[in-house]
């Protein structure tokens, strides 16, 4: 059975950091495009950012573009999102996820998204 499963979030003030963190289990996802996700409340689930199966392509939501930073490590069938200079705005719970179906076509279109976790709460306080 796949697992996913986030970790890194907590409180920050505005102007802080955090990484996140999100391990996969059952399946090897070296292959596939991974992706992150977030839901603020009263509001849809939108995209934050994706990256390549080698690493090399990364796509931003323009939101995030510039402070944030995704990578992953397929040895550890891992994938982080470094979150930099944090506005109360980019308060939300970020969830991975997993485009089981392409290598390196990164879509923002959740739909596409196989596999997700559970989420974990980040909340920047200003």
């Amino acid at each position: 059975q796949v697992h996913l499963v986030e970790s890194g979030g907590g409180l920050v003030q505005a102007g802080g950091s955090l990484r996140l963190s999100c391990a996969a289990s059952g399946r090897t996802f070296s292959a596939y495009v991974m992706g992150w996700f977030r839901q603020a409340p009263g509001k849809e689930r939108e995209y934050v950012a994706a990256v390549s199966w080698s690493g090399g392509t990364t796509y931003y939501a323009d939101s995030v573009k510039g402070r944030f930073t995704i990578s992953r490590d397929n040895a550890k069938n891992a994938v982080y999102l470094q979150m930099n200079s944090l506005k109360p705005e980019d308060t939300a719970v970020y969830y991975c996820a997993v485009n089981a179906r392409t290598r390196g076509t990164i879509t923002t279109n959740q739909a596409l998204y196989d596999y997700w976790g559970q989420g974990t709460q980040v909340t920047v306080s200003s």
